[in-house]
């Protein structure tokens, strides 16, 4: 065994397939092939469940994918700390954030970083905030922004911000002119929601469960502009975090807050007991460091 073959092998298990790994690692198909009977034939073990639909890791696969994981891991440090130690300037980041805070909360944080850091290289991945606990776990991002509720036993956070989630709804709107709304109201109305796996879909959800209360879902989308012209033509009304709202050029639509506040905790978080490469943890003190000042302000 090599790595290589456990970078395939894991590959193929993650994806599903020879044809979907070898995408995703930029090589010919049957090069991943050949690695995995290679591979089978030095174990003398199948591995691999074979069908026309999808390629699963047998009892003995599973069994070796934790090692794989583990093994490709230690690499990559051991990889990236020797880099280091070589006093490389240069270095790429993978940062995980959801799209309302890409959208209105991070640019001037990135900027920032790139400004004093400006031979590192950002690359920014946006999905929800459970798809990117899961991406922080597998190694496919280094640093993520989540909802931390309940706090991710396996993974290290750190408070930025607090921010209050409220009701968006066009300025001529009955309920704008109100001075907060309780959420079996806000369940009345046709909704504009995000998909499953952000987090204010998952806050919908929870209360639809706990109070057996359906919402009457009209759009489903993770587009933001997409979600205010809903909203802006009357098709719905939806929640977002407040600064979306105040911070919208238009100026034609108002944030109400419910009637029972509800405020998410957004942190920066990391693989707990993973390496942090310099890089990484230099753009954690920095975010820190710019945020420091807002949680003196937090809203209890």
């Amino acid at each position: 065994m090599d790595i290589k073959q456990l970078t395939y092998f894991k590959a193929v298990c993650q994806y599903g397939g020879f044809s979907a790994a070898a995408r995703r690692l930029h090589i010919a198909q049957p090069a991943i092939s050949i690695a995995m009977r290679k591979l089978e034939a030095e174990l003398n073990l199948t591995l691999l469940h074979r069908s026309d639909r999808q390629i699963t890791p047998t009892v003995e696969g599973e069994v070796l994918l934790g090692h794989a994981i583990r093994i490709i891991e230690m690499s990559e440090a051991a990889e990236l700390e020797m880099r280091e130690l070589r006093g490389l300037a240069k270095g790429e980041m993978r940062i995980g954030i959801p799209s309302m805070l890409g959208s209105y909360y991070f640019p001037p944080i990135l900027m920032g970083f790139k400004h004093r850091y400006p031979a590192l290289s950002l690359s920014v991945y946006e999905q929800g905030t459970r798809r990117l606990q899961d991406m922080i776990r597998t190694g496919e991002l280094d640093l993520g922004v989540v909802v931390a509720d309940p706090p991710p036993e396996d993974l290290e956070t750190r408070l930025l911000t607090r921010e209050e989630m409220v009701v968006c709804v066009p300025r001529e709107h009955p309920l704008a002119a109100r001075s907060s709304i309780c959420m079996e109201e806000f369940f009345s109305h046709e909704l504009v929601v995000f998909k499953t796996g952000y987090f204010l879909r998952e806050f919908i959800d929870r209360y639809s469960q706990k109070r057996s209360l359906p919402p009457k879902i009209a759009f489903e989308t993770n587009l933001i502009p997409l979600t205010k012209a809903i909203v802006r033509q009357g098709f719905g009304i939806t929640t977002f975090l407040r600064m979306v709202v105040e911070q919208d050029t238009q100026n034609d639509l108002v944030a109400v807050p419910f009637d029972e506040p509800v405020f998410l905790d957004l942190s920066l978080a990391w693989k707990k007991g993973g390496y942090l490469s310099r890089a990484n943890q230099a753009f954690i003190d920095f975010v820190l460091s710019q945020t420091k000042d807002m949680k003196h302000h937090l809203p209890q």
